[in-house]
């Protein structure tokens, strides 16, 4: 199982799940330090005779990396049955007055290495009847003014996944996406915006709650999970909510985060 995104957060989470499982592990990040530690953490299971993970520490949002990985698995002697792609990071603000790079780098990794590395091991996937979970979010049902290009990376990510997942469908592979809401893990940090605003603090699950429901999902075949009561409620409610409307709440709430990280 090849897993991005996995120093931290639901990622390294999903590493541990699987760890426990028994499958053979290959962990990519930008982080050795965290990466190495990880697995180490994962080879020291009770009981586990898989070998230690495999350690990548390539930054995905580089065009070359995809390439680099690939390299990596072929001369391991490896094959991936199975690949997670989680990596991927946010930005709070407006568009038009937030980081040029730092937005197209977020295209970068959310959409391309993502696509690149679910197109590269395609066949991989398919000579193994294996699996395909991409991390979306419950942002990829909606706009997302404040972060408007994190918001539109994740409807590309859950709009892609449905439908590859149809096309592999015949090969026997199958394709997840994970549609999680709140999860407090050190994407917020990144995203420019650090503790969770007090009302989601009440509904957001834990990374490995997230990570437990992500891995359940993907072993059974499902096309979209989305993680617990509130995250579907939401996605239900977006559904019937004017787009006028949506726009406002979202903006509203994006606008509120940016006045807590001015508290903090």
């Amino acid at each position: 199982m090849l897993i991005t995104g996995a120093s931290g957060g639901i990622g390294a989470d999903l590493a541990r799940h699987a760890g426990l499982k028994g499958h053979d592990l290959a962990l990519v990040a930008r982080n050795r330090q965290a990466l190495d530690a990880l697995a180490d953490e994962i080879a020291r299971y009770p009981g586990r005779t898989a070998p230690r993970p495999l350690v990548l520490d390539y930054d995905l949002a580089a065009p070359e990396a995809p390439a680099a990985v690939e390299d990596f698995v072929t001369l391991a002697g490896a094959s991936v049955e199975i690949l997670v792609n989680n990596a991927g990071y946010g930005l709070l603000g407006a568009a038009a007055e937030s980081d040029r790079a730092t937005q197209l780098g977020m295209i970068d990794l959310n959409i391309r290495a993502l696509t690149d590395l679910s197109l590269r091991f395609s066949k991989d996937l398919i000579a193994n009847k294996g699996r395909l979970l991409n991390v979306a979010s419950v942002a990829a049902y909606m706009p997302g003014p404040g972060m408007a290009v994190y918001y539109a990376s994740k409807a590309y990510v859950l709009s892609f996944t449905e439908a590859l997942s149809k096309e592999l469908e015949p090969h026997g592979v199958t394709v997840t996406a994970l549609c999680p809401g709140p999860v407090p893990t050190g994407f917020g940090a990144r995203a420019g915006f650090g503790g969770l605003m007090n009302w989601i603090k009440y509904v957001q699950l834990s990374p490995e709650a997230v990570a437990e429901a992500g891995y359940d999902a993907m072993m059974a075949g499902k096309r979209v999970e989305i993680p617990g009561l509130f995250t579907r409620l939401m996605v239900g409610a977006i559904g019937v909510t004017p787009k006028s409307l949506l726009l406002d709440n979202v903006a509203a709430v994006q606008l509120r985060r940016k006045r807590e990280v001015g508290r903090e």
